[in-house]
C-alpha cells in the first residue's frame, strides 16, 4: 500500500468512526437543531444551534472554531454551546470555508452570513436580533474580531444569503486570535505562521503584504467596534501574547470598551482551571453586554426630523438597538411578537412591520396625512388623519367600522388620537390648544373638552 492510499484509508476510517459515534445526550434543559444550512456560496455551510428549552427570547452567541484557517470543525464547540444554552443564550457553532482551497475573505464572509442567518430567523429561533455576540479561538478568534470590527465594511459581506440583514455583533470574546499578520513571521512570534498564512492569504508577506494588512484586525479598530474581551496565554508560541497587547492599546486609543485577560504561563489553548476561569470570564462579558439588566427599559421613538426613522433604544443608556425608516412620520407603537406600527404621513399610509422589519400590513386608500395610529385590543386600528380632519377605526381588512370627522381638526389642526379604556376617543387639537373626548357609537359627538 502506498503512503497516499494509507493516509486516505486512515482519513476514511476516522471519518467513518466520527460518523458512527453518536454525540453524548443533550441535557434535559437544552434543545438542539443540527446541521442547519445557513449559506451555500460554493459549498454547503452549516451550523448547529443549541438553545434553552424554555420558551422565550434570548440573546445569541456565534461560536467560530479555530484550526489555522485550514482545519477544525464546528463540533469542537458543542460543549461550550451547551453551556451557553444552559446560561440563557441561543448558541450556534458554525462551519466555514477553509484554506487552501479558499483564501481570505471567504472565511469571514461565511461567518458574517451565519450572523445574518440568525438575525433573519430571529423570531423562529427565539433570538433577540439586537443582542448577538461572537466568540472563537485562534483562527476563530481572528474571525470574531473581524465580526466585531467590520460590521459596516461592505466588501466583506460576500454573496451569501440574507443580505438585507446586518452582520454586526454587539459583543466579542476573542481567545488568542492573531491581530497583525505583518508581524507573525518575526522570530518568536509564531511557530507555524510561515506554513499557515500563505495558504490563508494567497502568499507570504513578501508577495502578498497588502492581503496581510487587509486581513489584520488591528487595522480596523474604530470607535464603533463591538465591546471586546481578549483572553490570551502569556506563553503562547502560535500567536504571541503581543498580539493581545497591540489590540488592547488600539482599543484604548479608540475609546472602545475592552478588557484583556492574561492567562499567566498558558500556551495556545487552555485546560483545567485555566479553561474554567476563561469560560467564566467569557460568560461575564456576554452577560454584561448582551443581557438586559433589571434597570434597563426598551423604548421606541419616532424621529420626525431629517433622519426620518423609528428608533428602538435602551433607556437610560440611549444605546440604539435598531432603526426603521418612517418617512418622517410622527407615531410608533410596539406590538406583540416584535411587530411595530408606524405612521408615514407623507406617504399617506400606516404600516405594520414584523420583527425582521418587513411590512405585513398597510392602510389605507384615501388617507391624506395620518399622524396617529393605535392598535386596539380587538385587532382593529385607530388612525388620526390630520389633513382630512377625521379619526377612523379600521379592521384587519381595512374596512372602516367607526369614524369621527370635523373641520375643526382638519388641515393639520389635529395632533394625536387615542382610544380610552371606556371606548371613547381622545383627540388633541393642537391648533386650538385643547383636548376633546368623542363618544363611541354610530353618531359620535364631543362629550368632554379641556
Amino acid at each position: 500500500m502506498t503512503l497516499t492510499s494509507a493516509l486516505t484509508a486512515a482519513s476514511l476510517f476516522l471519518t467513518l468512526a466520527w460518523a458512527q459515534t453518536p454525540p453524548p445526550p443533550l441535557p434535559s434543559d437544552v434543545a438542539a437543531d443540527m446541521g442547519v444550512e445557513y449559506s451555500h456560496v460554493w459549498e454547503r455551510e452549516a451550523m448547529d444551534i443549541y438553545k434553552p428549552k424554555a420558551p422565550g427570547v434570548y440573546p445569541a452567541v456565534v461560536a467560530v472554531h479555530g484550526g489555522g484557517f485550514r482545519a477544525g470543525t464546528r463540533e469542537g464547540y458543542r460543549a461550550l454551546c451547551i453551556k451557553l444554552a444552559q446560561h440563557g443564550y441561543v448558541a450556534a457553532t458554525v462551519s466555514y470555508r477553509l484554506s487552501p482551497v479558499n483564501q481570505f475573505p471567504a472565511h469571514l464572509e461565511d461567518t458574517k452570513a451565519a450572523v445574518r442567518y440568525l438575525r433573519a430567523n430571529a423570531v423562529r429561533l427565539g433570538i433577540d436580533p439586537a443582542r448577538i455576540g461572537a466568540t472563537g479561538g485562534s483562527a476563530g478568534g481572528h474571525l470574531v474580531l473581524m465580526l466585531g470590527l467590520t460590521g459596516d465594511v461592505k466588501e466583506f459581506e460576500g454573496s451569501g444569503p440574507n443580505q438585507g440583514f446586518s452582520s454586526k455583533v454587539e459583543a466579542v470574546v476573542n481567545f488568542y486570535g492573531p491581530t497583525d499578520f505583518t508581524h507573525s513571521y518575526e522570530p518568536g512570534k509564531s511557530v507555524d505562521a510561515a506554513e499557515v498564512l500563505p495558504l490563508f492569504l494567497g502568499g507570504d508577506l513578501d508577495h502578498e503584504r497588502r492581503e496581510h494588512i487587509r486581513a489584520s484586525p488591528l487595522y480596523y479598530v474604530n470607535p464603533l467596534a463591538a465591546p471586546t474581551m481578549t483572553i490570551h496565554g502569556t506563553k503562547d508560541t502560535y500567536v504571541n501574547y503581543e498580539h493581545a497587547l497591540w489590540l488592547t492599546e488600539r482599543f484604548k486609543a479608540a475609546g472602545v470598551d475592552n478588557e484583556l485577560v492574561p492567562i499567566e504561563g498558558a500556551g495556545h489553548g487552555f485546560k483545567g482551571a485555566d479553561e474554567e476561569f476563561a469560560e467564566k470570564k467569557m460568560l461575564e462579558w456576554f452577560d454584561k453586554y448582551l443581557k438586559t439588566s433589571s434597570d434597563t427599559v426598551k423604548i421606541l421613538v419616532s424621529d420626525h426630523g431629517p433622519l426620518g426613522e423609528a428608533v428602538a433604544m435602551e433607556w437610560p443608556s440611549g444605546r440604539e438597538l435598531w432603526t426603521v425608516p418612517n418617512a418622517r412620520g410622527h407615531d410608533v407603537q410596539a406590538l406583540p411578537n416584535g411587530h411595530i406600527l408606524v405612521t408615514m404621513g407623507a406617504q399617506h399610509r400606516v404600516v405594520e412591520t414584523d420583527a425582521d422589519h418587513k411590512p405585513v400590513w398597510t392602510c389605507c386608500a384615501g388617507l391624506e396625512h395620518p399622524l396617529a395610529a393605535q392598535r386596539l385590543a380587538d385587532g382593529h386600528t385607530l388612525i388620526g388623519d390630520a389633513q382630512a380632519g377625521r379619526v377612523i377605526e379600521v379592521d384587519s381588512s381595512n374596512r372602516i367600522v367607526w369614524s369621527y370627522a370635523s373641520p375643526d381638526i382638519a388641515k393639520m389642526r389635529m395632533r394625536n388620537a387615542n382610544r380610552t379604556a371606556a371606548g371613547t376617543t381622545l383627540v388633541a387639537v393642537e391648533a386650538d390648544a385643547k383636548l376633546i373626548e368623542v363618544s363611541a357609537g354610530p353618531q359620535p359627538k364631543i362629550v368632554w373638552q379641556w
